[in-house]
């Protein structure tokens, strides 16, 4: 049996800190949270220079919180969360966990960090923890630069609801935070299935596309409803449940199905991508 050398601890190799640092000089990290700063931006250009928007062409959720959004800077956050939650979101979540691994083992560094030697189940560990860190990071830079902007263009004023009375700008503000907290949670299962594909290829973009084409193909298997309880199980089925919240009072039922199930799915992707990469063949 060949003994460590001396001095070497497991725990002590690869930093997190050292992980964020590195991430952070990478170019995808940049245009990604510079991106979530730069889409309230142009909503609230669009707002200023695209006219009245008189047309009626669909109503439902998304044309009554269009009418909603130049009320307030809460309304303001609400509508950027909506429309960039169903893809843009999902994209970002899927680029900070998918090009985690594939992107080592693309640039041939993978087996490199291993024979420092770093143990597998640290690597992965804080390559994990670093891409929660970020996506977290992406929607709270989108929702503090919208509530910004919004708060200074159009005032602090109540929330409001598609689907009942205005709420008051203090409790609007926890709803406000629930919902996020809620669309971190489901976006855990774009990362876990993102972070899984990342260790199961060497083309970062495969992984990074893999998990958003699952994704939308999951989307539309939940629109048909012959599918019946099986829609239940789609790991997209509840992603707008936290429209729930703008209700009075709250509705919450969906919100915990789908915070269990985005968890549930999170896990186990995780659980995969743990137990393939401590088995797996690095030769790259």
């Amino acid at each position: 049996m060949t003994a460590a050398a001396t001095g070497y601890r497991p725990g002590s190799t690869l930093p997190i800190w050292a992980e964020v640092r590195r991430q952070a000089s990478r170019r995808r990290t940049q245009l990604a949270l510079g991106f979530m700063a730069l889409l309230p931006v142009i909503v609230l250009v669009a707002f200023e220079f695209g006219g009245d928007g008189d047309d009626d062409n669909g109503g439902g959720e998304f044309s009554s919180l269009v009418e909603l959004a130049t009320s307030g800077g809460l309304n303001f956050t609400l509508f950027c969360l909506f429309v960039s939650a169903s893809f843009l979101l999902v994209v970002v979540v899927a680029l900070f966990f998918g090009d985690t691994v594939a992107s080592e083992a693309s640039w041939g560094s993978l087996r490199y960090l291993l024979a420092v030697p770093v143990p597998r189940a640290r690597l992965l560990g804080v390559k994990l923890v670093v891409a929660l860190g970020y996506s977290l990071l992406a929607l709270l830079t989108l929702a503090g630069t919208a509530m910004l902007l919004g708060t200074l263009r159009y005032g602090w004023a109540p929330l409001g609801s598609t689907i009942a009375a205005e709420i008051p700008a203090g409790e609007g503000t926890l709803r406000l935070l629930a919902i996020l907290g809620y669309l971190a949670v489901v976006l855990l299962a774009v990362g876990g299935l993102a972070f899984l594909l990342s260790v199961l290829t060497d083309a970062a973009l495969g992984a990074v596309g893999g998990a958003v084409l699952l994704w939308i193909v999951s989307s539309i298997l939940d629109q048909i409803t012959a599918l019946g309880v099986i829609r239940d199980f789609l790991p997209t089925h509840f992603s707008t449940a936290w429209l729930g919240l703008l209700s009075t009072p709250p509705q919450t039922d969906d919100i915990v199905k789908g915070a269990i199930s985005a968890i549930a799915y999170a896990t186990l992707f995780w659980s995969l991508a743990f137990w393939r990469f401590t088995r797996k063949d690095v030769t790259s």
